[in-house]
């Protein structure tokens, strides 16, 4: 997309940025407006008031903040972490208790500083941020996305049970479904349309618990919420999802209720590919984004 945001909008955005406090130049600011705005059209040209009612309703200050951070002023770092430091150990502390997610709170530092380069350029982790949240609930999320990555690694670490076990499971046998590859694509296809057309909050919460194979206090954690309310809002969710799914095969595909029937039993008999992860978005777990938009 070839963004052109106007000489005239990026001063007076840059104005109400306060850019001028944090020696940010106006052409890193611009590119920032415009990485923020491709992310948010991806694949489309936005026209110019509506590309204008986006920019203006931007965490300004904070992205200006955001860039000075990424290239370096001592001054805005200085003040980005005497600002963020309080909240983020807040946060730490709520995903785990003791402290015991306080160093990740520590080493997110050295990545939003940028000590790798590339190109001559250093590699901060706040090229990831376009101002549609607030600076805060950005480094929240992307807290949360390093806490679920930590617990990932540890449970990879966990022994399997013994095949001669009483822990191991029997791989159990199916008889052979004539249609069973049509219906799962037909699944697939209605389940990952609806998973997208969900809140980006409740896809989050989908994918600790279910990708991510969270526990549902783990998922509580990461969502500021009770085990309790996980729980609740997933089972909602599950409940919203099956009605979109088998609207979808009745209205859109046009299958009789007992082929809606057989495609659910079939699924459940054996899934195949069919992996959560995979119709899960990216941005539902990786990159913040999820929280980001939900803001």
């Amino acid at each position: 997309m070839g963004l052109l945001i106007a000489s005239t909008l990026v001063e007076s955005l840059y104005v109400q940025a306060n850019g001028e406090r944090w020696r940010v130049s106006k052409e890193r600011f611009a590119e920032a407006l415009e990485s923020s705005a491709r992310r948010a059209f991806v694949g489309r040209d936005p026209q110019r008031e509506e590309l204008e009612r986006y920019l203006g309703g931007l965490h300004l200050e904070d992205l200006a903040l955001a860039c000075a951070c990424a290239a370096g002023d001592d001054g805005a770092w200085e003040h980005f972490v005497l600002e963020q430091r309080p909240y983020l150990y807040r946060a730490a502390d709520a995903l785990a208790q003791g402290g015991a997610a306080r160093d990740l709170a520590d080493a997110l530092y050295a990545e939003l500083f940028g000590l790798r380069e590339r190109d001559g350029e250093r590699q901060s982790l706040f090229r990831y941020f376009h101002g549609r949240s607030s600076l805060t609930t950005w480094l929240r999320a992307v807290l949360a996305q390093r806490f679920v990555d930590r617990l990932r690694t540890n449970r990879r670490m966990e022994a399997l049970p013994d095949e001669e076990s009483a822990d191991a499971l029997a791989a159990p046998g199916r008889t052979v479904e004539p249609d069973w590859h049509r219906y799962l694509a037909l699944i697939q296809q209605a389940l990952g349309r609806a998973v997208k057309a969900l809140p980006a909050r409740d896809r989050l919460r989908l994918a600790c618990y279910y990708a991510q194979e969270l526990t549902l206090a783990e998922t509580g954690r990461v969502l500021g919420e009770h085990e309790a309310t996980s729980s609740r809002q997933l089972a909602r969710t599950r409940k919203a999802i099956r009605k979109e799914v088998e609207r979808q095969l009745r209205v859109d595909h046009g299958l009789t209720n007992a082929e809606v029937d057989r495609c659910f039993e079939c699924v459940t008999e054996d899934a195949g590919p069919l992996d959560l992860r995979n119709l899960l978005p990216p941005d539902s777990v990786r990159r913040k984004a999820a929280l980001d938009r939900s803001s």
